[in-house]
């Protein structure tokens, strides 16, 4: 079978590029190992535009956010699969002085789209908000297993996905210079595996710094409709269940769950609602393909000219997947170069 692109990997990257390519004219194919611990798999799929301890406006933000609603409701119809959840998310403040600020932000007009309220008084019952909280709009998550299943049924009704490890190197071409892969002969290849990328032969200079996450579903007295999100996020999964991530280990890179990760998430998680867990009813683990720049990496090899990447969406996937594949696919399609920022050839110089 002759295609266009053959993508590697069908997590998140993968199957949203896939789409976007399909959905373009382009005839794809995804090969995937099915490994049900890649980070897609096990990620929360969280998308909030404010982040971290210092409580900032995510990185292009503006531009983000107006895509992530929109595409993942296109996704869902396209997949006839429920996935996308609009939830608010409760950040509780840590000082009369992070409550201030945030009073004087709300009359910025560029926190407008995100910012719903800021409580000055604790509100929420059950949760440890002394000094109030910022209530965001805009923001929610997106089931992204209930998604991959989708779409892998989706590909496989079309026959498109093939269920394998993939491996390949540079003799692997026929007499026109496409590469072979079982039956496929494709034009391009395009990696979208996360990590596994580094580890190829065409892509093992890219800085690649995987980072492995935890994330536990607790049993405990207390919900919410809005997500509770302080040095941890609880997302509330109904029938007293909550969801509590995530950790951020760069030194440990196996995929076992570890009691250090999970004291560390209960320990947080005390502190920020402090009803006790009666019951830990799953301990996932995944790996982040984080880049040490902390930007996703799209964009061409320097000397295969028909070999690309797409990945190093880190812990952000779910905002940055539909945005920036587009500019994959404008890139692949059209020869539209990626934003600099983002944009493979920052590295070369590694090489």
């Amino acid at each position: 079978m002759d295609v266009d692109f053959l993508l590697i990997g069908q997590g998140l990257a993968g199957s949203i590029l896939a789409y976007r390519l399909h959905c373009a004219g382009a005839k794809v194919y995804l090969v995937d190992d099915a490994n049900p611990n890649s980070s897609s798999k096990v990620a929360a799929g969280l998308y909030n535009p404010i982040t971290g301890r210092k409580m900032v406006k995510t990185w292009l933000a503006d531009a983000l956010f107006a895509n992530i609603e929109p595409f993942y409701e296109e996704l869902e119809r396209a997949l006839n699969q429920r996935f996308l959840y609009p939830t608010g998310i409760y950040r509780p403040f840590v000082s009369y002085e992070e409550q201030n600020e945030w009073i004087a932000k709300s009359a910025d007009t560029q926190y407008d789209h995100y910012i719903d309220k800021v409580l000055s008084n604790p509100t929420f019952p059950g949760v440890n908000d002394s000094y109030g909280g910022l209530l965001l709009k805009s923001s929610g998550y997106v089931a992204i297993k209930p998604l991959l299943q989708a779409f892998k049924t989706w590909a496989l009704d079309r026959e498109i996905l093939m269920l394998r490890r993939f491996s390949v190197d540079t003799r692997s071409r026929d007499h026109r210079g496409y590469w072979k892969f079982a039956h496929i002969c494709a034009r391009n290849l395009v990696f979208c595996n996360g990590v596994a990328a580094g580890t190829s032969p065409f892509f093992d200079w890219v800085p690649f710094t995987p980072v492995k996450g935890e994330i536990l579903t607790v049993r405990q007295d207390f919900c919410a409709r809005e997500i509770i999100n302080r040095g941890v996020f609880r997302i509330d999964m109904g029938e007293g269940l909550g969801k509590v991530g995530s950790t951020y280990n760069n030194r440990e890179l196996d995929l076992n769950p570890s009691l250090a990760g999970k004291k560390e998430l209960l320990d947080k998680l005390s502190q920020l609602i402090p009803a006790g867990v009666q019951e830990i009813t799953d301990h996932q683990v995944g790996i982040r393909p984080a880049i040490r720049d902390r930007r996703p990496v799209l964009g061409q090899h320097p000397s295969e000219k028909n070999v690309y990447l797409f990945g190093g969406l880190g812990a952000k996937g779910v905002s940055l997947a539909p945005f920036f594949s587009l500019q994959m696919r404008d890139f692949l399609i059209s020869g539209k170069e990626p934003q600099k920022e983002v944009n493979i050839n920052r590295f070369f110089k590694y090489i």
